[in-house]
């Protein structure tokens, strides 16, 4: 992150209004005596220098530091098993760990400043798509940053935690491939997401390893959920020559997939054969179990959760990405294909 500005102080925003410092106090402890125009002025002064209230010492402050956890949307699956893993490493450290999701995206500035003003050591993002703005507010009010599974990094010295996705995908289509699977179809998340491209880079790379065609009819773009699975798993079975077996870019999709499935009374793995990543619980109570790639989710929330704490202590990381090995765990919704749909 670039330099950080001075950190701006009551006295600063005082002489910018022309009132002294108890007055701008009052405003900021909601105080009634204060005429209205003086109020409007100072709030919008406060709001101008990025004031941000200094973090109560150490005495006058909750005996147990916390890193704050931010998600972009709803609690998935996929978010349990990462919150596990931080709240698993911060009663080992002796962290709080305070889970939440992003809100005031277009005020970033507000948004830092409500973070820091709760005294939060560090923060935690998770597959969140940043903007430079964000990243500057965060600097200013000096709080670290760290970000799981990043939708998009628009600076390259942002600190994340992900997972080997091109392997991930690479190893998914090799393992239907081996089976005599050659009509292999994708269906990701976000097309821009730096995971989801990994992941269809890693299945391009193997069906061109194998000479097998994929088609732009075979590959669609989602948003991680399992409606878009249902959607898209529809809209690709329903295709003239319909895929064999599909990869889905998440687990929770692949069980939307599945169920698209079996709505046009096809069997699995039998007619159909469909490969996850995640390895989420619903991967492995799911009907039959589901043949995935399994992400250290659990470790990567730990890993976030140590790195986050070595920035707020100034202490210097290793490398700003650190990428944890994916593992292809074969299950029951994958099978050789069939003599009937055979290419």
């Amino acid at each position: 992150m670039p330099a950080s500005p001075r950190r701006a102080t009551l006295a600063t925003v005082a002489a910018s209004a022309g009132v002294s410092v108890a007055t701008v106090s009052k405003v900021l402890n909601g105080r009634s005596d204060v005429a209205p125009a003086t109020r409007s002025l100072v709030e919008s002064l406060l709001r101008q220098h990025d004031y941000v209230a200094p973090v109560p010492r150490r005495s006058e402050a909750v005996a147990t530091d916390t890193v704050e956890v931010q998600f972009d949307s709803y609690i998935n699956a996929y978010s349990t098993e990462l919150i596990q893993g931080l709240v698993d490493a911060g009663a080992e450290l002796g962290v709080g760990v305070v889970v939440s999701l992003k809100k005031d995206a277009a005020r970033p500035g507000t948004w830092a400043r409500e973070l820091a003003a709760t005294g939060r050591r560090a923060l935690i993002a998770v597959t969140s798509e940043l903007t430079s703005g964000q990243l500057t507010a965060l600097s200013r009010v000096h709080l670290p940053l760290v970000v799981i599974d990043p939708l998009n990094l628009p600076r390259a010295r942002v600190t994340s935690v992900g997972s080997t996705n091109f392997a991930g995908g690479l190893a998914a289509t090799q393992h239907l491939l081996s089976l005599g699977h050659r009509r292999i179809a994708y269906i990701g998340g976000p097309a821009t997401a730096a995971c989801n491209q990994a992941r269809l880079h890693g299945y391009r790379a193997a069906m061109e390893a194998e000479g097998a065609s994929a088609p732009p009819c075979h590959t669609f773009f989602g948003q991680f959920r399992y409606q878009d699975g249902l959607k898209y798993g529809a809209a690709v079975l329903d295709l003239p020559e319909p895929p064999t077996a599909i990869f889905v870019g998440c687990d929770e999709s692949a069980l939307g997939v599945m169920e698209a499935a079996r709505a046009r009374g096809l069997r699995i793995p039998e007619d159909l054969s469909i490969v996850g990543f995640d390895d989420t619980q619903i991967a492995r109570m799911a009907s039959p179990p589901l043949t995935t790639v399994r992400q250290p989710l659990r470790e990567m929330g730990a890993v976030a959760l140590r790195t986050a704490l070595r920035l707020a202590a100034g202490e210097p990381i290793d490398s700003h990405h650190v990428e944890l090995a994916t593992e292809l765990i074969v299950r029951g919704s994958t099978a050789p294909v069939s003599r009937a749909r055979r290419p």
